[in-house]
């Protein structure tokens, strides 16, 4: 039997996406009435992270999705009033393509047992083990505090000197097998759509200064790499990286300080920038008489722009960059334990413990509209008649004439699970790369590789995702980058696949590298190169990309519709487009002020320790582990 819900709200929110959820959040926290809703048995929508089996059931949803009705029964409109039919999410999600590299069993006998062998040295294991979980169930860890502490925890331990000695030698790799696979379902957090937080990005902040912080756990991102010279290489990130590398020569050392340093001035900035404001960043760097090596780094590694993004984009997304340096880490990113699905579901559980409603499984099958279209009165949702002043809602949720101006395209998506990292290191990596537009690929690709410490996946394996502007179909776009970096041919264990020695291959480079070596060749001419991934498993899919578009002129003013995941490495768009919704609704009021935590509640009629709120908020929050830290800043 449906639920009977109450029947007027401030605001109703339909589906549990990023800024949906920031807007819920926000609202509830300043004692508006919320009922926030989703069709889905889980949050997030296309932000959801999910585990392995609860990724093939959202892949044959997405294949056969629920067909409601095309009409709704208008007499269940009142006087004054008419219905306009909701939209279907899944129609939006197409190019669904799974693959299998390995057998669906592998015998026990010798004979059918992988040999591959590695000289790689394999992390300690995190500590933390906790399945996928909802709003009310989260991990909760500061993100402020000591700067120290976070770089800490953003690295994984390394690993003793016996197993770094173990590790030496040519060690046996882990069989897999479809079903040995399936069986480890509960380990996997795969995202939808992978973001990462800049150290000082306008998430981190918001986080901090609302104290949701306390609801999530973040790791630093180790390293960042980019390719070049057909291989490969990490980039410099700090002042000591950039004078140790031997990537860049001494004299382009000089230029690239000189350069970061101009990006990072802005006193004379209109006197450096003159000229260029309606040119390409690469221009710019031109007009710097960078080298190819340079250019390569700053614009792909660093301002992680392209050869079409305008100068005063590029020069904002280097300091960004350069600004996030050094808070939490060597580089200026930090990525959310459990998967990037976890960060809406911090904002639900906010809105929850200040009184939000929710109900998943639970959908808006048609919007009320007044006679003249121009004011939601609110929405049908099964037989009840639920009235609300404002209604939020993602765009696949919204009623085709709602979104008339949506684009065509979108984003092409790749996940991975491979037997070991695209470079190996003597610990897990946490890494990011930017592939530049190569083999007629017009678009770059993000790449984000996490492995068992970020609790994506069992221990051994890896988790690639590859993110990039959709031109075809996801696979072709990421096909070539896919050729580049993993092994994609089937693998039925009984080939033994011998790795190179990787650490030998990397000596090799470091001592070859110079201004007249850039490529790291050993005497021959020729350069080792290490054994690819292999991937066990893939996922290709297309999902829309509308930041972009202005659906405003098609809906009713207190209508508004939020984007799902887009293009950019982080959140800000999302933080940006939940601040301009709330402040449309609320202007006077403020943007998620700091909520308190349990101990400093006290419940009408007590005094002192505030031991009653505690516990009431633990009820409404689940199974929340109790008394995070205070988040703060690293001052």
């Amino acid at each position: 039997m449906e639920d009977d819900l109450p029947t007027e709200y401030d605001v109703i929110v339909v589906g549990t996406g990023m800024t949906e959820s920031i807007v819920a959040a926000a609202a509830s926290r300043i004692g508006k009435k919320v009922l926030h809703l989703d069709s889905n048995e889980y949050y997030g929508g296309l932000w959801a992270s999910f585990n392995f089996d609860g990724l093939q059931k959202w892949m044959e949803e997405c294949r056969q999705p629920n067909k409601p009705s095309e009409t709704v029964d208008a007499s269940k409109a009142k006087e004054g009033e008419k219905l306009v039919k909701a939209g279907n999410q899944f129609s939006t999600v197409s190019n669904l393509e799974e693959k299998w590299y390995i057998l669906e069993e592998v015998a026990d006998s010798p004979e059918g047992q992988l040999s591959s062998k590695i000289t790689q040295t394999e992390g300690e294991e995190h500590p933390a083990s906790k399945a996928a979980v909802g709003p009310g169930e989260g991990a909760a860890s500061s993100l402020g505090g000591e700067s120290e502490k976070l770089e800490k925890e953003g690295n994984c331990e390394k690993p003793d000197s016996d197993e770094a000695k173990d590790n030496s030698v040519l060690n046996q790799r882990e069989n897999w097998s479809q079903n040995k696979l399936k069986k480890e379902y509960r380990k996997f957090n795969l995202d939808l759509a992978p973001k990462l937080l800049f150290a000082r990005g306008s998430l981190v902040e918001l986080l901090i200064s609302s104290n949701i912080a306390r609801y999530a756990e973040f790791r630093s991102v180790t390293r960042v790499l980019t390719w070049i010279n057909g291989r490969l290489e990490p980039v410099p990130c700090s002042r000591a990286d950039v004078f140790s590398t031997q990537n860049v020569s001494v004299p382009e050392k000089r230029m690239l300080m000189k350069l970061l340093s101009s990006c990072l001035e802005n006193e004379d900035a209109n006197k450096e920038f003159e000229g260029f404001e309606d040119k390409t960043f690469v221009e710019y760097l031109k007009s710097k008489k960078l080298t190819s090596n340079l250019m390569h780094y700053v614009l792909y590694a660093i301002a992680m722009a392209t050869e079409n993004t305008l100068c005063m984009d590029g020069v904002n997304r280097t300091q960004r960059f350069l600004n996030s340096l050094g808070r939490y880490g060597n580089t200026p990113f930090l990525w959310p334990m459990y998967g990037s699905g976890e960060i809406p579901q911090c904002f639900c559980r906010l809105c929850a413990v200040f009184g939000g409603l929710y109900h998943l499984k639970r959908a808006a099958d048609a919007i009320i509209i007044d006679a003249n279209g121009e004011k939601c009165i609110g929405i049908m949702s099964g037989q009840q008649h639920l009235e609300t002043a404002n209604l939020v809602m993602g765009v696949g949720y919204a009623p085709p004439d709602f979104v008339k101006t949506a684009p065509s395209g979108g984003l092409s998506r790749g996940i991975f699970v491979t037997d070991r990292s695209i470079l190996p290191s003597d610990k897990e990596s946490l890494t990011l790369l930017q592939f530049p537009p190569l083999d007629g690929a017009r678009e770059p690709v993000t790449v984000i590789e996490v492995g068992h410490t970020t609790n994506a996946c069992p221990k051994g394996l890896y988790v690639v995702h590859m993110t990039c502007k959709q031109q075809t179909t996801a696979h072709e776009d990421l096909k070539a980058v896919v050729e580049h970096l993993l092994h994609v041919e089937f693998s039925d264990g009984t080939v033994a696949r011998i790795d190179t020695d990787i650490k030998s291959t990397q000596t090799a480079h470091q001592e070859g590298s110079s201004a007249e070596n850039p490529e790291g060749a050993d005497a021959s001419g020729e350069r080792p190169a290490a054994l690819k991934p292999q991937v066990l498993w893939s996922l290709f899919f297309n999902c829309p990309e509308t930041s972009q578009c202005d659906f405003s002129a098609d809906v009713p003013s207190n209508v508004f519709l939020c984007s799902g995941p887009d293009l950019d490495l982080d959140f800000e768009f999302s933080v940006k487009q939940a601040k301009e919704i709330f402040t449309k609704m609320y202007p006077e009021s403020e943007f998620l002020p700091r909520a308190p935590d349990p101990e400093e509640i006290v419940l009408e009629g007590e005094e002192g320790s505030g031991e009653g709120a505690e516990q009431k908020e633990g009820e409404e929050q689940g199974d929340a582990q109790e008394g995070p830290k205070e988040a703060q800043s690293e001052e």
